[in-house]
């Protein structure tokens, strides 16, 4: 995959020619121009860095800390961690950002760089575009070697992040202890399996770990999608547990499957923590453009107001600070608790699930039955790097000249029994294709009839 730079950070295949792939100078090249531009900034020179089970993350770790200390910015190394768990590490070290190595769902030949600022959270459109700027430009000074900065490790940032997930005011701990659940794991060999268990322990919740080895040799596709789950849905099955929990490499993802090894899925997450949560604190709820309707609806069952946002962890949490959310998060199983902070996290979102399950006395099949139903469809068209998108777009737009759209982020067509989504991917060279109506075919024939006008 050539290197892409967008919202999301650097990110691309590991070896390769330099400016084609994620190479070592590319690295170098990139942390350099993050570095710099938080000196600029006037933060305060201190990094936080964490990775995925990536065969790469060592090496990526070492370019990264290297590059920032020859900057004079002092490096705060927390190895193995999940993605929630670097964010909270920043501010719980008063950092001036952080930086996570990691390609998300991505297969294991990729890694990437995820920027954040001082807040742990994800840096704006408008400060990734003068980074980007900076790194391209080449203006860079390094320091001497009196000024080159620290390096240590942080061997406590997961049981920091554990204890306040255990702290938080909506987690019913007792109840769930109570509760004696059952729950298998596919930890997809990355940093879940450091993550979930100790968690669960805490919770009194016994977890079967399958995929637990935390070698970054993906068992399947890590996308915790049902295609990619037929193990985690057999054990579930064959064990009798009350929960299967599938995460993606770096634990932002999480989707759930239900006792006889039911497909709960990651868009109902989302909507199963919501009604958690308003049920006890009102708020309005948002999520983002691909996101099921269902978010929407179970909003409005509590008598809140929902609102969508473009795509993209940093603009769900522009909008959820803009309208003051309750909870918020997307449809691929990234739950965001603002009591906690501002980024998809796993481990809340887990541990309010089953705060849900412990204090409704209902299975998670129960509960999904009690939703509305819809189908999702998650289709692509690869393109090449001249497509002509807006071209596209004003084709579709042509087509349906009735249909309600929004362009805040590519277009989507709200249909009367359903939706289409179409946007371009910042993490590789594809156009997204998201379609949802009542039935699975409804939402293909959605999708389909799209595709073929692009």
């Amino acid at each position: 995959m050539p290197l892409k730079k967008s919202i999301s950070g650097f990110r691309g295949t590991i070896g390769g020619k330099a400016g084609d792939n994620l190479t070592p100078e590319d690295i170098v090249a990139n942390v350099a121009g993050y570095g710099t531009w938080l000196l600029r900034s006037g933060a305060i020179p201190k990094v936080v860095i964490g990775r995925d089970g990536r065969p790469s993350g060592a090496v990526v770790t070492a370019l990264t800390a290297a590059t920032l200390q020859s900057l004079g910015i002092d490096v705060i190394d927390c190895d193995f961690a999940t993605t929630p768990t670097v964010e909270m590490a920043v501010t719980h070290h008063k950092a001036g950002g952080g930086i996570i190595l990691s390609a998300s769902h991505n297969p294991k030949e990729y890694n990437a760089l995820k920027l954040l600022n001082d807040k742990g959270e994800f840096i704006s459109a408008e400060d990734g575009a003068d980074l980007i700027s900076i790194a391209e430009g080449g203006d860079i000074t390094y320091c001497s070697v009196d000024d080159l900065g620290l390096l240590t490790t942080d061997q406590l940032s997961l049981q920091h992040h554990i204890s306040e997930v255990l702290a938080h005011p909506l987690v019913e701990t007792e109840a769930i202890r109570a509760a004696g659940f059952k729950v298998v794991l596919d930890a997809v060999n990355s940093v879940g399996a450091i993550s979930i268990p100790p968690l669960c322990r805490e919770l009194g919740v016994t977890c079967t770990v399958i995929n637990g080895e935390l070698n970054g040799q993906f068992a399947h596709n890590p996308e915790p999608l049902p295609e990619h789950l037929g193990d985690l849905m057999k054990q579930v099955e064959d064990l009798g547990a009350d929960l299967g929990i599938a995460v993606d490499p770096d634990v932002d993802r999480l989707a759930l499957i239900g006792p006889g090894g039911r497909w709960i899925g990651e868009e109902y997450t989302l909507v199963t923590v919501a009604d958690y949560v308003l049920g006890r604190e009102p708020g309005p709820v948002v999520s983002n453009l691909s996101s099921s309707r269902a978010a929407a609806d179970i909003a409005a069952k509590h008598g809140q107001e929902y609102f969508a946002s473009a795509v993209g962890e940093v603009n769900v949490v522009a909008k959820m600070k803009e309208v003051g959310a309750a909870i918020g998060g997307e449809g691929n199983g990234g739950i965001i608790d603002p009591r906690l902070h501002y980024g998809r996290d796993s481990l809340i979102g887990l541990a309010l699930v089953l705060s849900h399950l412990a204090t409704s006395g209902k299975s998670i099949n129960e509960l999904r039955d009690g939703y509305v139903h819809y189908e999702m469809i998650k289709d692509k068209k690869e393109v090449d790097k001249n497509y002509d998108l807006n071209g596209a777009f004003t084709r579709v737009r042509a087509k349906f000249p009735d249909v309600r759209t929004s362009d805040i982020d590519g277009l989507k067509l709200d249909f009367s029994d359903g939706w289409v989504h179409l946007r371009a991917s910042n993490t590789e060279p594809i156009v997204r294709v998201y379609a949802e109506a009542g039935s699975k075919d409804r939402a293909q024939e959605l999708a389909d009839g799209i595709k073929e006008l692009l």
